[in-house]
């Protein structure tokens, strides 16, 4: 079921398929004073996307199960919502020019507090 939407740009979109990570995720966003969002996967978080308007960020995991990973869901939401910021984390290292432009990455374990402000960064 779909929450209300809130006031436009303070909603960050959480796709995590671990269940701890995305909980502790949600926290670090509520800590930034903005909204969570959570999606297990990216086709949940594709949904959440075509539903909502106040969305101005994406943090999401690449590895993870269903139609497409991290890097592609980054890619998607690049090309059909151009003005949404993209935070992308991995227990991999990934190279540059998988991510899209303006896409920030950190490798897991990522530091709270560097997500924390990159967040708040992001949603200004």
């Amino acid at each position: 079921m779909l929450e209300q939407s809130s006031p436009r740009g303070t909603c960050v979109l959480v796709v995590e398929d671990e269940p701890m990570l995305l909980l502790m995720a949600s926290d670090i966003v509520e800590d930034a004073g903005l909204h969570p969002l959570l999606a297990g996967n990216a086709d949940e978080a594709i949904r959440i996307l075509e539903a909502r308007q106040d969305i101005c960020v994406v943090f999401t995991d690449v590895r993870m199960p269903g139609s497409m990973d991290g890097i592609r869901l980054a890619t998607a939401v690049r090309e059909r919502w151009p003005p949404i910021k993209l935070l992308v984390v991995s227990g991999h290292l990934i190279n540059g020019p998988e991510l899209p432009d303006g896409a920030k990455f950190f490798r897991k374990p990522y530091p709270s507090a560097a997500i924390l402000s990159t967040l708040r960064e992001l949603a200004a």
